[in-house]
């Protein structure tokens, strides 16, 4: 994964819960409590998933709290500072989600090492949209909460339904 995941996740516990708790989270994943991620660093899926875990047990959260947290806010608060331009011409959460499998294929072309999840989109009726998640990585509960994010970005009230360990419904409003 690209250390912005993980400098995301540091400034989400920092602000939430303190620079200690942040430290903690970092030992307890057996890490450098001063470990410092670059953006655009290759970081080991497995050391992000021990720190995720890591966290859930230092600030006695689920891990659905967890992704539910860092979905809202990557989407709210991280990603609008340093991909502005991705939420640009995206004018309601639809929009957005229907764009983020050719911003990763994008991402995968210009950033060297990067291996974003990627997305089919298939539709039961105009409001209900099956978001499937290519990953080898297993996280869908934290696209689960990058889904429930860009409701809140856009003010929509989305219904996001995990379907199984690869796919999600979103209902989006009328």
């Amino acid at each position: 994964m690209k250390g912005a995941i993980v400098q995301c996740l540091g400034d989400l516990v920092k602000s939430n819960f303190g620079n200690d708790k942040w430290e903690q989270s970092l030992e307890t994943a057996g890490m450098s409590k001063t470990a410092f991620f670059m953006p655009l660093q290759n970081v080991d899926d497995e050391k992000v998933i021990h720190i995720i875990e890591s966290l859930c047990k230092v600030a006695k959260i689920s891990q659905t709290q967890a992704a539910d947290a860092f979905g809202d806010y990557w989407v709210n608060v991280y990603a609008p500072k340093l991909y502005s331009s991705y939420f640009k011409g995206a004018n309601t959460s639809k929009e957005l989600l229907l764009k983020m499998d050719s911003v990763h294929d994008n991402v995968t072309k210009n950033i060297q090492n990067a291996h974003p999840p990627r997305f089919d989109y298939e539709w039961k009726d105009s409001r209900t949209m099956i978001m499937r998640y290519k990953s080898n990585r297993g996280l869908i509960d934290i696209l689960m909460g990058l889904v429930k994010g860009v409701g809140k970005y856009y003010k929509e009230d989305l219904k996001v339904t995990k379907l199984s360990n690869d796919k999600l419904q979103v209902i989006f409003p009328n």
